[in-house]
C-alpha cells in the first residue's frame, strides 16, 4: 500500500509504502461495530441507582381501606404509584464492561484505517513539529489540506506542543500511535497521520495475533 505524504502546505512531496495487512484490509462491519459499542460500554460508569419502595423513607400505613371507598385500591406512600415513591424495575449500579479479544480489537482498527484509506481521507504528514504552542499553525495545516467536519491527528509519540495548540479547536483530536483505537479512527471525518507514526502502527498493528500452543502453554505453565 502507497500512501501519499504532504508537507504542512498541503503539497505532495513523496509517497510511503505501508502494511497492506495495516491499511489495505477488506471490510468487516460487524467486526467493527462489535469493538466499537464494546469500548463504547468500557466508557460507562455504571453509577446510576434509584430506589425501590423499601429504601423510600415513610409510613407503612395503608391510606385507605381496601374495598367499599369507590375509589382505586392504594398501599403505602412509598408505592411506585405514589407521587414521591419508590422506581418499581429502575436503574441500579452495574458494569457494563465487556471483554474484547485481542484478535477482534487489532482487526476492528484495520479495518477503520483501510475504511480511511478507501474513502481518501486519509493524509500522511511529512512532520509535525512546532517550536512553541500555535493554534494558528494547526488551523493553518487543516486549511492546506481542505479537511472538512472532525480530524483525528496521530503523532509517533505525545508532542506537548502539538496537543497545546488544539485545544481551543472542536473539531481536532490528537493521539499517539500507541493509542490509537477503532471507535476513534472510525468517528473521524479525517486523519491526519504523520510518517513516523505510520511506521509506528505498522510496527504495532501488522504482526498477527497467534494463538499459543500447546507446548507453548506447557512452557509457561512451568
Amino acid at each position: 500500500m502507497e500512501l501519499k505524504v504532504y508537507n504542512n502546505q498541503g503539497q505532495v512531496v513523496g509517497a510511503l509504502v505501508a502494511s497492506d495487512l495495516v491499511w489495505a484490509h477488506p471490510m468487516h462491519m460487524a467486526v467493527l461495530h462489535q469493538v466499537v459499542l464494546g469500548q463504547q460500554a468500557n466508557q460507562r460508569q455504571g453509577t446510576h441507582d434509584t430506589k425501590t419502595r423499601g429504601q423510600v423513607i415513610g409510613s407503612g400505613r395503608k391510606l385507605r381501606a381496601q374495598k367499599h371507598t369507590g375509589r382505586a385500591r392504594i398501599g403505602d406512600v412509598t408505592a411506585p404509584l405514589m407521587r414521591g415513591g419508590g422506581v418499581a424495575h429502575g436503574p441500579h449500579p452495574r458494569s457494563y464492561r465487556q471483554d474484547l479479544p485481542k484478535r477482534i480489537r487489532r482487526t476492528a482498527l484495520r479495518v477503520a484505517l483501510s475504511d480511511k484509506v478507501r474513502r481518501k481521507r486519509v493524509f500522511v504528514l511529512a512532520s509535525l513539529t512546532l517550536d512553541k504552542p500555535s493554534t494558528k499553525d494547526v488551523q493553518g495545516i487543516v486549511d492546506a489540506l481542505k479537511l472538512k467536519g472532525h480530524t483525528l491527528f496521530v503523532t509517533q509519540g505525545f508532542e506537548p506542543t502539538v496537543v497545546t495548540s488544539m485545544r481551543n479547536l472542536t473539531e481536532a483530536s490528537i493521539t499517539p500511535a500507541n493509542q490509537l483505537n477503532a471507535r476513534d479512527t472510525h468517528r473521524a471525518i479525517n486523519l491526519v497521520i504523520t510518517q513516523d507514526a505510520v511506521k509506528k502502527v505498522d510496527e504495532i498493528w501488522s504482526r498477527p495475533v497467534t494463538r499459543p500452543t500447546r507446548k507453548s502453554r506447557a512452557e509457561a505453565s512451568q
